[in-house]
C-alpha cells in the first residue's frame, strides 16, 4: 500500500463509528471469515486501524479496494455532508428505457473523454438508486480519493442528487450525466440539505399528501378546558379546519426531515414613512432563513395549532408543493433556476 492509500483508510476509519465497523466490513465482503474473526472489535479505534492496515498490506489492496469500503459505508449512511438536487431536462424518446449497464458504460465513457485521470465506481443500492463515486484528477495528477464526489440517480426519473462537487467539476459531471441519461440539459432544483433521504422524498413526493376537501372531519383538541358544549363544537370545528389546511399545505404523517429554507429578497423597498429607502432605484436585498430539525413538521404544527395563520402563505406551502427550499423573490416573481446545457465536442 502506498502512503495515499494508507491515509485514505486511516481517514475512513476515523469516520466509521466503532459500533458500525463490524457490519460495514461484512457488507464490504473483502475479508475472509478468518480475517474477520481475527479482528477484536472491542479494541480502541487506533488498534483496529492498525489491524486493518496490516490485513490490507497482506492482501496488497489498493485505493480502489478502500474506495469500495468507503462507498459501502456512505451508501448505508447517506445523511452526511450537504446534498444538492438537480433535475434533468428535455428527455429524448428513449430516456425512460436506459438500463443500468448501458448507463454505467456510457457515463464512464463520457466522463473519461472529459477528464484524463478519473476513477469512477458505480453500484446499485437496495432502494434501486444508482450510486456513483468519482475521484477526480486532471491531465497531470492522479485521481484524489480523499475528496470524492458522490452522485445518486434513480433511473427512469429526472432527479439527481450530488454532494462534494466543486464549481470546476460541475460542468463535467453535468455533461456526462446528460449524455448518458438521454436528456438535453440539467438544472439546479433549488433544493439542498444534509439529509439525502429528506430531499429525495420531498422531490419525488414520497410522503403522505393531503388533498383539499369540503368536509373535514372534526378533530378534538388536546387538554380542552372549555365546558360549554356549543363553544366546544365551535372550537373543535376551527381546530379541524386549521389541521386540514396545515396538512393540505405540508402533508400528513411522517414528513421529510428538511432542515432549512432560504428566501432571498430582491424587491423595491415599500414604506411611506421611509422616503430615503423607498426612493432608491436599487432593489432592497436581504436573506431570510428558517431552520429546524424538521422544518415541515414545525411549520405544520404552527399552522394547525393556530400559532401561524391559515390558509398557509404560498411562500411556505411552496416548499413541498414545488419541492424546493431556496427561493428568490423579486418584483417580477420568483427568479429563474440556473440551467446547464452540455457543450458538444
Amino acid at each position: 500500500m502506498d502512503d495515499s492509500t494508507k491515509r485514505l483508510l486511516q481517514r475512513l476509519m476515523r469516520r466509521i463509528p466503532t459500533q458500525m465497523l463490524k457490519t460495514t466490513l461484512e457488507k464490504w465482503g473483502r475479508l475472509t471469515a478468518a480475517q474477520q474473526q481475527s479482528i477484536d472489535f472491542t479494541q480502541a479505534k487506533w488498534a483496529l486501524t492498525e489491524k486493518l492496515l496490516a490485513i490490507c498490506e497482506e492482501n496488497e489492496w489498493t485505493a480502489k479496494h478502500i474506495a469500495e469500503l468507503e462507498m459501502t459505508y456512505v451508501t448505508e449512511n447517506p445523511n452526511q455532508g450537504m446534498w444538492y438536487a438537480f433535475q434533468l431536462m428535455d428527455p429524448e424518446d428513449d430516456a425512460h428505457s436506459v438500463e443500468l449497464m448501458q448507463f454505467k458504460e456510457q457515463f464512464k465513457s463520457h466522463l473519461g473523454e472529459l477528464v484524463r485521470h478519473v476513477s469512477v465506481k458505480i453500484k446499485k443500492h437496495t432502494d434501486e438508486a444508482v450510486w456513483i463515486r468519482i475521484a477526480w484528477g486532471d491531465s497531470f495528477t492522479r485521481p484524489n480519493h480523499l475528496k470524492p464526489t458522490y452522485v445518486v440517480h434513480h433511473l427512469q426519473t429526472p432527479f439527481v442528487f450530488v454532494t462534494s462537487l466543486t464549481s470546476k467539476q460541475k460542468p463535467l459531471l453535468s455533461q456526462a450525466l446528460v449524455l448518458s441519461t438521454r436528456y438535453h440539459a440539467i438544472k439546479d432544483a433549488n433544493l439542498s440539505g444534509r439529509k439525502l433521504t429528506a430531499i429525495r422524498d420531498l422531490l419525488m413526493r414520497q410522503y403522505q399528501q393531503v388533498f383539499p376537501t369540503r368536509y373535514p372531519s372534526p378533530l378534538a383538541e388536546e387538554n380542552q378546558t372549555v365546558s360549554n358544549p356549543r363553544i366546544e363544537r365551535e372550537q373543535a370545528g376551527l381546530a379541524a379546519n386549521r389541521c386540514q389546511m396545515a396538512c393540505e399545505a405540508f402533508g400528513d404523517g411522517m414528513l421529510p426531515q428538511l432542515q432549512s429554507a432560504v428566501y432571498k429578497l430582491e424587491t423595491k423597498f415599500r414604506d411611506h414613512t421611509n422616503k430615503i429607502m423607498t426612493e432608491r432605484e436599487e432593489p432592497f436585498r436581504c436573506v431570510v432563513k428558517f431552520t429546524s430539525t424538521n422544518l415541515l413538521e414545525s411549520l405544520r404544527h404552527c399552522a394547525s395549532s393556530g400559532i401561524a395563520s391559515t390558509p398557509v402563505t404560498p411562500l411556505l406551502s411552496s416548499i413541498p408543493l414545488k419541492g424546493r427550499n431556496y427561493f428568490v423573490i423579486t418584483d417580477n416573481g420568483p427568479g429563474p433556476s440556473s440551467q446547464m446545457h452540455p457543450s458538444q465536442n
